[in-house]
Order: structure tokens, then sequence, then C-alpha cells
């Protein structure tokens, strides 16, 4: 069996750094996608994030079966933030 992988949040893309209206607003975890037990596809969103300008979904970078959550709706996060505990297939 695999070893469990950790899906933490990557970096934000370019152009909420250059165009400056949303990498200065708190980033919320808007939606949880899925649930503990849950198999998912690579590129699966699993959560929905929110700023006051814009919500963006972020995809899994794997297949598997969601194992545990380590987010809440409500919590601010950034990059690197443990999302998800996933085990591959």
């Amino acid at each position: 069996m695999s070893e469990p992988i950790e899906v933490r949040l990557p970096a934000m893309p370019e152009c909420w750094d250059s165009c400056g209206n949303c990498s200065d607003a708190a980033v919320l975890v808007s939606e949880i996608l899925v649930r503990p037990g849950e198999r998912i596809e690579r590129d699966d969103p699993v959560i929905t994030l929110e700023t006051d300008k814009t919500t963006l979904d972020i995809p899994t970078p794997c297949a598997g079966r969601v194992t545990a959550l380590h987010i809440d709706i409500g919590d601010t996060i950034s990059e690197g933030m443990l999302i998800l505990t996933l085990q591959p297939d």
C-alpha cells in the first residue's frame, strides 16, 4: 500500500499577485467539496476559496481516498497549508 499524501494549498495564480486586487484580501475556505472516505480522481475540485473579489476551486494532484480533512469552512488559508490527507490508489 502506498504512503498517504498530504495535499497542501498550491501557489496562488500569478494574476493574484500582479493585479493586486485579490492578493491583499483574506483567502477563505467557502466550500469543502469532499468528505473523508470519498474516492476522488486527479484534478477533482476539493475546496473552493473566496476573497471579496473572486472564487477559485482547488483541484487534487492525484486520485485516491480522502482519509482526513484539515480545514473547515470559514478558515483563512494560505499557500502551503495542509488541506487533506489522501490514500492514493
